[in-house]
């Protein structure tokens, strides 16, 4: 435990049990079995750590949902949202407003290309259903093409865009949807041994797809840049610039949903940054402002923007470029800059987290693989790696999904907060993590690994 990290205060275990009880007597809670979760109750937080009533304090490497890309509690976010209260808590979306245009200006100045104008959104699944309206909008066409292995949030049209079982309750087979696989070298679809065997025979995939769906009926591919939820695969050298020309030569729409991966968390503000590829359109939130009050957008090009010139865009929600939310992305891009965030996203990655999580694998064998970059790392847990076959079946629950439970639960008894999907975890804390902090949450996962390392063969 880093001696200058935040201190959890009294415990009041009183106190906890009242909000417990509250939460279990009202709260629906999301992707759930209500009846079958145990919410922690969470007294506070601060920087890369929260802690409970009973005077727990974790390290969280999941940064609440991957949000937090500036830690908790930020004093100069916080403030500026107080301020923002203060001067104009609130206002209807038609109008301009300081902090909403400001907002727009510096998250413009950011995105790579032509991507100048803003549509705000309360997050990042209204923020995807609105990109792919206007890409329909723009082309008069009515497809969409998405990925296996993805995540694109809860509403309509997102989640039936998502490639994860989460879609399958809700999946109506909107008429439109079609999903290809991207390139993921680990568990390859199209057996390629090598990044360039995965990239051409991904590209090579898509080219069919479209083929046998018709290219002049799709109006978008929507692709995260690096998909986040699914297992953070980055895609090889050349894929993105290849999907790119594809889009380009078939008059395509291309949606990089960067949700996740922008704002720093890969160590760049954006992850297309890595690839030098510019989509139509760019999906944005959580980083945007930390997660401190919802907010959401889409980054639209020149050609996409004109196209609503004078042609009213069907689309808009009361709360669009909330003030507070505006003023608070204001003041974390500023606070971004000012500490130098995204430069030490990419320290921790490459001198930190990339070393530290490839030499726990090398002496863990339910470790996999190691993947990642920046603050946004994945370890592919598995019973056998010769086989490569996963420490848990895909969407196991219940027994079947012992082994990853038991790992869960020695990352928290060591004072660790796991972010945990089907058989992985990912490593995914603040940006600003430090790096005595990032060591501390390498040794908890060290502790926790030797659990899993109880089920390979």
């Amino acid at each position: 435990m880093s001696p200058d990290a935040p201190r959890a205060p009294y415990a009041d275990p009183a106190a906890g049990a009242a909000v417990k009880a509250a939460d279990r007597a009202h709260v629906f809670h999301s992707w759930s079995a209500q009846g079958l979760i145990d919410p922690l109750a969470v007294a506070g937080a601060e920087g890369a750590y929260f802690w409970d009533y009973g005077g727990n304090r974790y390290l969280d490497l999941t940064s609440g949902l991957v949000f937090t890309n500036i830690g908790y509690q930020h004093p100069v976010v916080v403030a500026a949202i107080q301020e923002q209260a203060g001067k104009l808590a609130t206002f209807a979306p038609a109008f301009a407003i300081e902090a909403r245009s400001e907002a727009a200006r510096l998250i413009a100045e950011r995105t790579p290309g032509d991507l100048d104008k803003i549509f705000f959104t309360n997050g990042g699944a209204e923020a995807v259903e609105n990109a792919v309206r206007m890409a329909r909008l723009h082309t008069g066409r009515h497809k969409v093409l998405s990925a296996y292995r993805s995540y694109h949030g809860a509403t309509a049209t997102a989640i039936n865009l998502t490639g994860d079982p989460r879609r399958w309750a809700s999946d109506t087979g909107s008429a439109g949807v079609v999903r290809f696989w991207a390139p993921f070298l680990y568990r390859s679809p199209f057996y390629a041994r090598t990044e360039a065997e995965e990239c051409a025979r991904a590209l090579q995939h898509l080219e069919d797809t479209l083929a046998f769906e018709g290219p002049a009926t799709v109006a978008a591919v929507v692709l995260e840049t690096i998909p986040g939820t699914a297992g953070i695969m980055t895609p090889p050298p050349g894929y993105l610039a290849g999907v790119r020309e594809i889009c380009d030569r078939h008059g395509i729409v291309f949606v990089l949903d960067e949700v996740m991966a922008g704002f720093g968390r890969t160590g760049k503000w954006f992850a297309a940054d890595h690839h030098d590829v510019v989509p139509d359109l760019m999906t944005f939130a959580k980083g945007v402002n930390s997660g401190y009050v919802p907010l959401g957008g889409v980054a639209i090009n020149a050609e996409i923007a004109a196209t609503f010139d004078t042609r009213p865009y069907p689309g808009g929600l009361t709360y669009s470029g909330h003030p507070l939310a505006c003023a608070a992305a204001v003041a974390t891009i500023e606070v971004m800059e000012d500490e130098k965030i995204v430069e030490g996203a990419a320290y921790l990655g490459e001198h930190v987290l990339g070393p530290g999580l490839r030499e726990l694998a090398e002496r863990h064998p339910s470790v996999g693989e190691v993947r990642g970059l920046g603050a946004f790392w994945a370890l592919e847990l598995v019973r056998d790696r010769e086989t490569r076959e996963p420490l848990v079946p895909y969407n196991a629950t219940g027994e079947a999904n012992a082994p990853m439970a038991a790992f869960g639960a020695a990352c928290r008894k060591n004072g660790l907060w796991p972010f945990i999907n089907m058989n992985r975890t990912h490593v995914v804390p603040a940006c600003n993590i430090t790096e005595a902090e990032a060591k501390e949450g390498l040794a908890a996962l060290d502790t926790a690994l030797s659990v899993a390392d109880e089920y390979t063969v």
